[in-house]
């Protein structure tokens, strides 16, 4: 659903369930605002990659189930968190360096055995 923060709020702040609230200046407590939603598919896989993080229902995806952060088989929402890097680098470069290196052997194994056999047709003739 749409949430409109009001454009005096000095601040907003979403907790773990999903509820956006706006501290708006001259009221005591802060204001709900909204409620985030989270949908969950059964093909996740599925979805069509539009970019920027951005995702499409697809008839492959399924159809979502709509959730409240926290609630069961949804996860929760941290406010101010920013998500760290699932790759390692160092192990991936070093990775790729041993994948270059067993490809120039081979490369270099089928050159040789292109020349044996090469050779070999020459004596034959």
């Amino acid at each position: 659903p749409g949430i409109t923060v009001p454009a005096e709020a000095t601040a907003v702040k979403i907790d773990a369930e999903g509820q956006v609230q706006a501290i708006v200046p001259g009221q005591s407590s802060p204001t709900i605002v909204g409620q985030l939603e989270l949908a969950t598919f059964v093909n996740p896989t599925g979805l069509e990659a539009l970019g920027d993080n951005l995702f499409r229902e697809t008839p492959a995806s399924g159809t979502p189930t709509i959730g409240t952060p926290g609630s069961t088989g949804f996860g929760q929402i941290l406010q101010g968190f920013v998500e760290g890097s699932n790759v390692n680098a160092v192990t991936e470069i070093s990775a790729l360096i041993i994948a270059q290196r067993a490809y120039e052997m081979n490369s270099k194994v089928i050159s040789a055995a292109d020349d044996m056999m090469s050779t070999t047709a020459q004596i034959a003739r």
